[in-house]
């Protein structure tokens, strides 16, 4: 399955929301699923979107070299993912962090 978020408003940028949105979402999908793996797509040039969910535990899985093309420059296009058990794994942790 492939997930993801927008924040359209840029003055909510760089305030921690769309991490925890992100957070909130998957911790979702895999405690209400049975999904063995969750997938987002990015493009290079959204270095955001690419920290957050590497903050989240998302592996790179796959990069499309010059796939989009933006106001005259292309951008790879990203592919990340991470497992439930890489998931429940990285919770527990920040749960024993949080204790």
């Amino acid at each position: 399955m492939e997930t993801g978020i927008v924040i359209y408003d840029s003055a909510y940028w760089n305030g921690g929301y769309g991490t925890e949105a992100f957070r909130l979402w998957i911790d979702y999908l895999f405690h209400y699923t049975d999904l063995h793996r969750l997938g987002m797509t990015t493009w290079s040039a959204n270095e955001r979107m690419v920290q957050v969910a590497k903050k989240l535990g998302m592996k790179e899985e796959a990069r499309i070299r010059e796939a989009r093309y933006w106001q005259g420059s292309y951008y790879d296009s990203i592919k990340m993912g991470i497992l439930r058990k890489e998931w429940e794994s990285l919770q527990s942790i920040d749960g024993k962090r949080n204790k």
